[in-house]
């Protein structure tokens, strides 16, 4: 299986610190932050991707995804363009990096695009993504994160409008909850977007918006056994990533959501 975290929530290491940090503790796969390959007021992105690889070679680390940063919410077609093209540079740091995943968000509100435009607006965009990402072999993992995209059936309707094998979901654990979904509604969302999970965020904590309290995986509200046997049944072969919000030393609180991530998934059916 392939156990990784996401560089996030772990300020106190450098970036070289932090992938001695996952080699020490016994994470395999990391998702990147793209701050950490390429900053886009500068140039030389691939020299910059080309030495990450190097480092995450050099510790026997891979990358599992690549966070690209994007927002499709969108209505000006010159923007709609430039987040095109940028989307296109972020596919070959991503090949660079050897991950075929690209952890996708869906975009910010606004007050030109109205919420009954969103699942267009985003679909627009991943569709003409599409066309130079499906010969590169890379995959749009969209994030159930922030507001537009915090909805199962609404991720369900993008996949569906895109019409792409390589559209499909990051299931964050935690983030329907976050959101303010019930426990009832967020056990629907992973029955149905199962078959399209590329990358997962596994995160558990209780409660809502400003009662949200992060916590270690199994110390929390979600139900991470029903998410993982609705993926393994579904045929997720991908990374089983952590990410920890909660209040413990960060370096201790991914440790032991390793540590459940190791003993629990492998035997849940």
């Amino acid at each position: 299986m392939k156990f990784g975290v996401i560089h996030y929530n772990l300020a106190q290491f450098s970036f070289e610190q932090f992938l001695d940090y996952c080699r020490e503790t016994g994470f395999e796969y990391i998702e990147v932050w793209l701050g950490d390959v390429w900053k886009e007021t500068e140039a030389g992105s691939m020299k910059k991707a080309e030495e990450v690889r190097r480092e995450l070679d050099k510790r026997g680390l891979k990358a599992g995804a690549l966070s690209l940063g994007n927002d499709f919410i969108q209505s000006d077609p010159e923007v709609i363009r430039q987040q095109v093209e940028r989307t296109r540079k972020v596919c070959a740091l991503a090949k660079l990096l050897g991950t075929d995943t690209l952890r996708t968000e869906g975009g910010t509100p606004k007050d030109t695009v109205p919420e009954w435009r969103w699942v267009d607006s985003m679909a627009e965009c991943l569709k003409r993504c599409c066309e130079f990402a499906e010969p590169m072999g890379i995959k749009f993992a969209v994030d159930n994160h922030g507001w537009c995209t915090n909805d199962g059936d609404r991720q369900l309707a993008l996949i569906e409008a895109v019409g792409s094998r390589c559209v499909g979901v990051n299931l964050d654990t935690m983030n329907y909850r976050w959101f303010g979904h019930d426990l009832e509604t967020i056990r629907r969302y992973y029955r149905i977007l199962a078959p399209y999970v590329f990358h997962t965020h596994m995160k558990d904590g209780t409660g809502s918006r400003q009662k949200y309290v992060g916590a270690v995986l199994g110390e929390g509200e979600i139900e991470l056994v029903y998410a993982v046997r609705c993926l393994k049944q579904a045929g997720y072969d991908g990374v089983w990533c952590a990410e920890y919000e909660g209040r413990e030393d960060t370096a201790v609180g991914y440790r032991k959501c390793l540590e459940w991530m190791k003993r629990e998934i492998p035997r849940i059916v």
